[in-house]
């Protein structure tokens, strides 16, 4: 019996369904037979705007010119998040991407910053990063070596059409319709095909879900199974409305806390995306609809549109000859960016571990193993947002201050709190610096720092730091507007 992987099939389109189908085809594109299954009827939940910079890295695999692919998404920049009124009422601060300072190979760079600190300098964690205070000052450029680490805002649903184009230009096939039954071997439980509405017969050696939240074959065929964050993480609605833009785009998504949830806006180059998350729990979708209505400037580009979802993640997300990606996978809700990512490194890791020969047990396991590590270490960084709050203004705010919140998080917040220390594992998507920058932002202050520290003398530290401090604020100062960095770069047409 031949048991290789030959014949590829992605059920449904979007972002997920045409990232796998562009990495693969780019990829093993002369080997592989790969065909995607989706119907315009079905309109795609699209995961966000926003991401984090792992994109670049797939846009460099891909080999896909960075000024074409943000043209052709009306894409900017995006340095980091700024988060509005989470520690409390009227407080913000920025988790910005890349490092902040010079770490020592003892002990990182919060140890020293809060030396000075403590002998009374009133100089903030941030001011030492060249993301945020690029950020801030609404600025942007590329810089040798990667100097400068970011992101980028872009139109989702334009995302998933030039990858489209890309994949078809590839080989990829692309079948129209609706999907009617799903057909499972009767001993092994493998899917052997999809049966279209139209009566065609869709078979594979592999397939790929990127249903949605229906997973229409990781659950409903396979009944694989999910494990409900809810409790830790309440928000379970969303509403998005996009607008007309009224001010030039910041390089800077803003996060801003409302009593129920939080609001997003995204600047792309010629549109404002916004939405509300929150929790039907403390708001019904009236109120979050008036909400919305009312926290947003420009004109309306349509109606808003309802969200439905449940945080958590499917048990397994490789089970028998099927692999979810994107929302049929899990979902943790979209305050970090972090949907695109998922995708990205579950198809990575699907590349890694590719059952060419056929697929073994011993693959399935390790790539469930590693997927659930790396979606449990993103909920806990999730979670630390709302947890570590001064608010207690509403019902939901107390809720979240008074979580029982995972073990591993509890750890991380109490090894803060009392040394200043923070750690990461190869599966923690986020880098030290990110769990710095949200535990100071949202009021940890530790009750001590490495005693490296004092090696130094005053004088010496303070010209550490001031030569740190320079060189932020002299590249900055070299940088263009961002406006004027999108335009002249990558300039998408009205």
């Amino acid at each position: 019996m031949d048991n290789r992987i030959k014949k590829i099939v992605i059920a449904g389109g979007g972002t997920a369904g045409w990232m796998a189908a562009a990495l693969l085809s780019k990829t093993m594109g002369k080997v592989l037979d790969i065909t995607l299954v989706e119907s315009e009827e079905i309109g795609t939940v699209g995961v966000g705007e926003a991401t984090i910079p792992p994109l670049v890295t797939y846009l460099r695999l891909l080999k896909m010119k960075e000024q074409d692919f943000m043209a052709a998404t009306q894409a900017t920049f995006k340095l980091g998040i700024s988060f509005e009124n989470w520690k409390d009422v009227g407080e913000k601060y920025f988790h910005s991407f890349g490092t902040t300072g010079t770490d020592h190979w003892t002990a990182g760079f919060q140890h020293f910053w809060l030396k000075d600190r403590d002998r009374g300098s009133k100089s903030e964690y941030g001011d030492y990063c060249l993301e945020l205070v690029a950020a801030r000052e609404g600025k942007f450029g590329h810089l040798p070596k990667q100097g400068l680490n970011y992101a980028f805002h872009l139109d989702a649903t334009l995302f998933a059409r030039l990858l489209r184009q890309f994949s078809e230009a590839l080989g990829v096939r692309r079948l129209e319709g609706k999907i009617q039954e799903i057909d499972t071997h009767p001993e092994t439980g493998y899917v052997t095909s999809l049966k279209m509405e139209s009566g065609q017969v869709v078979e594979g050696d592999l397939f790929i879900d990127c249903t949605g939240f229906r997973g229409l074959l990781i659950e409903q065929a396979l009944k694989t199974g999910y494990e409900d964050w809810t409790h830790w993480l309440p928000c379970d609605r969303a509403l998005a409305l996009q607008t007309e833009s009224m001010i030039e785009p910041v390089p800077y998504t803003r996060a801003i806390a409302h009593s129920a949830g939080w609001q997003w806006r995204i600047p792309l180059q010629h549109r404002v995306g916004n939405g509300l998350v929150f929790s039907s729990q403390y708001m019904d979708e009236d109120k979050a609809r008036d909400h919305l209505l009312k926290n947003i400037v420009g004109g309306h580009l349509g109606k808003p549109r309802l969200l439905k979802f449940i945080t958590g993640r499917r048990l397994k997300n490789w089970n028998r000859n099927v692999i979810a990606l994107g929302l049929a996978s899990g979902f943790v809700e979209p305050l970090e960016s972090t949907s695109i990512h998922l995708i990205q490194q579950g198809l990575i890791r699907l590349m890694q571990l590719f059952p060419h020969e056929g697929i073994k047990q011993s693959d399935i396991n390790e790539y469930n193993k590693h997927s659930q590590l790396e979606i449990e270490y993103i909920r806990d960084f999730i979670i630390l947002h709302y947890k570590l709050t001064n608010r207690h203004d509403t019902p939901f705010w107390r809720y979240c201050r008074d979580l029982d919140i995972p073990d591993t998080l509890a750890d991380r917040m109490r090894l803060f709190r009392e040394t200043a220390r923070v750690y990461r594992v190869r599966e923690d998507l986020f880098k030290e610096n990110s769990w710095v920058q949200v535990m100071f932002g949202q009021g940890i202050m530790p009750e001590q720092f490495h005693q490296v520290t004092n090696v130094m003398s005053d004088d010496e530290l303070t010209r550490f730091l001031q030569g740190i401090k320079s060189r932020v604020d002299n590249t900055v100062a070299k940088l263009p507007p961002h406006q004027a960095y999108v335009e002249q770069y990558c300039k998408s047409p009205a």
